[in-house]
């Protein structure tokens, strides 16, 4: 059945079932596909204008660093400054194009992508490292980006004309939101198309026009995302394709004085770093710039006795390794209570040794991490966790020529050790033990982040108290601390997690819009 605007009734995009045959092979036809595109170069979109410079960022298979996916070309601060002066132009009109015709573009490009879902995946496996179920996951919640932020639009627009304001004799009054100007739009490589598409929709449907500038890992999937919008008919100068080092052009753009908001995705240094640069108003900057930040976070798993044991190893051990442990709400933490600590412990180390380590073209539990630079971050944490807790399982490098670790767990962590307190961003577990569930709870909550959390009981009373006390901006009762679905978990965290945008959520297109009130004399 059809909503009043024509469009059916959201619903996520369903996850594809890779034990059916057809599905399976279509998957493998995929990952063939573009394993014949690799090594290719790719150039810089400026509106109208394909770019290729002399300067490369190359992007390289995590699971096979010498394999090239892509050579794609670096943008320099002129060429920033070419991008600003296009995309400001743009803006002049863009922001007059009606909303319906904004959302239309978005639910183009969702339909082209549902029509070439795996060949997105694909691309995430050859460049992520992202095994078939996380790709696949990714792909389906850009999908569920542009139909959500499509759909939030018009429902916006409907509401134009019948807010609640107070009425009084003799005036009519209205207030509408209006586009804010040019983003800047800086991605993650973690979800390098679902949340690239995710800010980048947002703002575009919000009558902005965007300068996107993606992750250096990850720039060849952010290409495929720009085309694709293109192909979906969006107009030449709404959204630029920039690639280039976040010291040079990407300051150069937080700091410019034409550039409105900041949406950015990453860890907390980089978000902190931004937020300090768009505090600051250069010459001919007549506004604050409004910065939309998710910063990461040092998620955790709460156990009480009365919980279903065999369901909270298992939601501890997939919130921890699921895509290597690289998420902002990865489950890095586990405390369990004293009563049944030992056998917590013992199921997720059972669990965890069960786990595969190896190419993600092969479809194994755990792939590499990111990069070079993270796997020896990682491996650094690693030596710091030999000397704060009990190692069980993991603790190394793992075999296969890239960078592969294998996934850790340490027992016996004090709350507040560096291993439960730094975000590691890798697949390395750290385990507390609590004398009842209010010291676990406490020692949760003992972060400087608050992004997401679980607490597993079967008390209703505890789980009562839990969901005021527990502070974080994603909270999850038996189930794992992983997997927001847009609009059904609107995400975002508090403390040095973010500005708690929620996105995928009903509050979230106002924060790329201003609120303007007209009043009229009867």
């Amino acid at each position: 059945m059809a909503d009043k605007d024509g469009l059916t009734p959201f619903a996520n995009e369903p996850l594809t079932d890779f034990g059916q045959e057809r599905e399976w092979r279509a998957m493998e036809e995929a990952i063939r596909a573009v394993r014949s595109r690799l090594g290719r170069e790719y150039p810089l979109r400026l509106g109208s204008r394909t770019m290729y410079t002399e300067e490369k960022i190359v992007s390289s298979n995590p699971a096979r660093p010498d394999e090239v996916i892509g050579r794609v070309s670096r943008a320099d601060r002129k060429l920033a400054e070419e991008a600003m002066g296009e995309a400001a132009a743009a803006f002049e009109w863009w922001k007059r194009v009606p909303a319906a015709e904004r959302a239309a573009y978005l639910l183009e490009a969702a339909s082209l992508l549902r029509e070439r879902k795996h060949i997105f995946s694909a691309w995430m496996i050859v460049e992520a490292g992202k095994n078939w179920s996380e790709a696949d996951a990714d792909t389906a919640e850009a999908i569920d980006f542009l139909e959500y932020y499509a759909r939030e639009m018009l429902r916006l627009e409907e509401l134009a004309d019948s807010r609640p304001l107070v009425r009084i004799a003799g005036e009519t009054n209205r207030m509408t939101y209006i586009p804010l100007g040019v983003g800047i739009v800086i991605p993650p490589w973690n979800f390098p198309l679902a949340i690239c598409a995710g800010m980048t929709a947002a703002a575009v449907v919000t009558g902005n026009t965007v300068v996107l500038k993606p992750a250096s890992t990850t720039p060849v999937i952010a290409y495929h995302f720009y085309e694709l919008m293109r192909e979906a008919g969006l107009p030449p100068g709404v959204l630029h394709y920039l690639p280039g080092s976040g010291g040079e052009i990407g300051d150069y753009l937080t700091s410019h004085p034409q550039t409105r908001f900041i949406s950015f995705t990453g860890s907390k240094e980089v978000g902190l770093h931004i937020n300090r640069l768009a505090a600051d108003t250069p010459a001919g900057q007549i506004w604050i710039k409004r910065l939309v930040a998710e910063m990461g976070g040092k998620d955790g798993i709460v156990v009480d006795e009365t919980a279903d044991l065999d369901a909270a190893a298992q939601a501890i051990v997939a919130s921890a390794f699921g895509f290597q442990g690289q998420k902002c709400s990865a489950g890095s933490r586990a405390i369990v209570v004293e009563a049944v600590y030992d056998e917590v412990v013992a199921k997720v180390v059972e669990r965890t040794r069960a786990l595969s380590v190896g190419l993600p073209e092969e479809n194994h539990a755990i792939g590499p991490v990111i990069d070079r630079s993270s796997y020896e971050k990682i491996l650094s944490y690693i030596d710091i966790g030999k000397g704060e807790g009990r190692l069980l399982t993991g603790g190394a490098a793992a075999e296969g020529g890239g960078y592969f670790l294998q996934p850790t767990v340490f027992a016996d962590v004090d709350g507040k050790a560096r291993i439960m307190q730094e975000e590691i961003f890798g697949p390395v577990l750290a385990i507390a033990k609590a004398s009842d569930w209010r010291e676990g709870i406490q020692i949760y909550n003992e972060t400087e982040f608050g992004l997401t959390g679980a607490f597993f009981s079967t008390d209703e009373s505890r789980i009562q108290e839990a969901m005021e006390t527990m502070h974080c901006g994603n909270l999850y009762f038996n189930r794992k601390c992983t997997g927001a679905f847009v609009g059904v978990h609107p995400f975002g965290g508090f403390n040095l997690s973010g500005t708690d945008s929620k996105a995928g959520g009903p509050d979230y297109l106002p924060l790329f819009m201003q609120a303007k009130v007209t009043s009229r004399k009867l």
